[in-house]
């Protein structure tokens, strides 16, 4: 069973997550929170889905006293394309990813479930338009940034292809599927790449990919979700 607590400062957003939740047999809500500030109070689980922006604790430093205090929780990132800015600190934070409120209800079911097997909610179009907002100013609005060939140099051929489909949304078993690997392979490459780049999870690992260019705002924005 899956404990999942809800924080949010509207009482209707908190009651829908809740309800659909509820009717998982693999899901259970074991508490809701209005502010970030009641999160240090509440019973330890698997999974919280972190509002952004609220009044008296934000959803960042919520995530931030958290994660200190039980580095094995999970957390995603409820936010809204208005909500760019706060994505780079949100990353640093440690957020396992980011559902957008207007998701379908089974994409939130899937973003619980994917980020409590290990992985992260890495939706290439959300992803995308996320990331848009962390161009460096000087960075034009081209298709691309420029390619940073030393911060790619430490990676082999096959580890840099494994970090492009990462960036690009895909799981380990669909990597292992694209790549005709086995799923042991992908995750010793993973655990490689992460390494190498200095990422802490996935999420951060997506963001390197796309600040060397490794992949563009276009690819993202082209690339067929699953």
């Amino acid at each position: 069973m899956i404990r999942v607590g809800l924080v949010d400062d509207q009482p209707l957003v908190r009651a829908g997550f809740g309800m659909l939740i509820g009717s998982q047999e693999d899901m259970t809500v074991a508490w809701e929170a209005g502010d970030g500030a009641e999160v240090p109070d509440r019973t330890p689980v698997e999974v919280v889905l972190m509002d952004v922006q609220m009044p008296v604790v934000d959803g960042i430093t919520a995530t931030r006293h958290l994660l200190a205090a039980d580095d094995q929780v999970k957390v995603i990132m409820l936010t809204t394309f208005d909500d760019r800015e706060f994505v780079s600190g949100a990353i640093e934070a440690g957020a396992s990813g980011f559902l957008l409120k207007d998701a379908q209800p089974e994409e939130l079911l899937e973003a619980v479930r994917v980020v409590h097997g290990g992985d992260a909610v890495l939706a290439p179009k959300v992803t995308a338009q996320v990331l848009r907002g962390l161009r460096s100013p000087e960075i034009s609005t081209g298709e691309s940034m420029p390619r940073n060939h030393g911060a790619l140099s430490a990676l082999t051929p096959r580890e840099l292809e494994i970090l492009r489909l990462i960036a690009l949304g895909l799981s380990n078993e669909e990597i292992a599927a694209t790549e005709f690997v086995s799923m042991a392979t992908v995750k010793t490459h993973v655990r490689h790449l992460l390494l190498k780049t200095g990422s802490r999870d996935r999420v951060q690992a997506v963001l390197f990919a796309y600040r060397t260019g490794l992949v563009s705002t276009a690819e993202l924005l082209d690339h067929p979700q699953g």
